[in-house]
């Protein structure tokens, strides 16, 4: 219950923005074709901009079991790109908001969130959003 409380007020101040804003990114690293897959992590990063609370990102390999072209050695050049272009700054901003909201001391939950988010905006490529309730994964994470 108190997750899907902060969620909604998380919704209410700037969430839903958030998480438009990055889709917005996906569609347009879409229609680039060599963008592709920097959509896809800005897909995953929106969906967990929208409902950030009993959500974490972990890897899809750590997740599944399996490699692919994301958590392989294309996703590690593809984080590198992301984070020479974008990561580092979305993720100071991350953490610039985060203080903000830590400062207000109500607004805790909020700087949580935005500290959550700043691993995920720096190498966000080869990562999936699940839930926490999901205790059990088809694998177990590797050593």
């Amino acid at each position: 219950m108190i997750r899907l409380i902060l969620n909604v007020f998380w919704l209410i101040f700037g969430g839903i923005e958030l998480a438009l804003a990055w889709w917005v990114a996906a569609l347009v690293f879409a229609i680039t074709i060599i963008g592709l897959p920097w959509a896809r992590s800005a897909f995953n990063i929106g969906l967990y901009n929208l409902w950030p609370f009993g959500s974490e990102a972990v890897r899809r390999d750590d997740y599944s079991g399996r490699e692919d072209m994301g958590t392989g050695a294309l996703g590690f050049i593809g984080n590198i790109i992301w984070f020479l272009l974008a990561g580092w700054w979305l993720a100071i901003g991350h953490i610039l908001i985060g203080i903000f909201w830590a400062i207000t001391i109500i607004g805790l939950p909020f700087a949580y969130v935005h500290f959550k988010l700043v691993p995920i905006t720096l190498f966000p490529v080869g990562m999936r959003i699940v839930s926490k309730d999901a205790s059990i994964r088809p694998y177990p994470p590797r050593p």
